[in-house]
Parts: C-alpha cells; sequence; structure tokens
C-alpha cells in the first residue's frame, strides 16, 4: 500500500496537519507540534505554511 499525506480527522487541534505529517512520518505528533512551534517562533513563516498544508492537503477519508 502506498503511503499518502493527508490531514487526520481524528485527534486533531486545529486542522489536522501535523497530526497528518507525523503519521506519514510515525512519529509522536506532540513532538511535532512543539517543532512547528519553534519553527515559526524562530522564521516566522511557520503560520503560512500551515496555512497552504490545510488547503492543498486532502483530508482523510472517512473508512
Amino acid at each position: 500500500m502506498k503511503k499518502r499525506l493527508y490531514r487526520i480527522r481524528e485527534g486533531k487541534m486545529i486542522a489536522g496537519v501535523c497530526g497528518g505529517i507525523a503519521k506519514y512520518f510515525d512519529v509522536n505528533p506532540k513532538v511535532l507540534r512543539l517543532l512547528w512551534m519553534v519553527f515559526f517562533a524562530a522564521y516566522g513563516s511557520g503560520l503560512v505554511t500551515y496555512i497552504l498544508f490545510s488547503i492543498f492537503v486532502p483530508k482523510e477519508s472517512k473508512n
């Protein structure tokens, strides 16, 4: 089965982007959310990137 990047439906905080990325790379979503916040604080472009991911990455199927 081919791995696909998608936004999760269950356990999401805002739009499910970090949870989907964490599931894709098989890492803890809390760690990824923390890294995302550090990236946002350091560079300021994390919010724009998050918004773009929430627009262009599809949602997980209901199956």
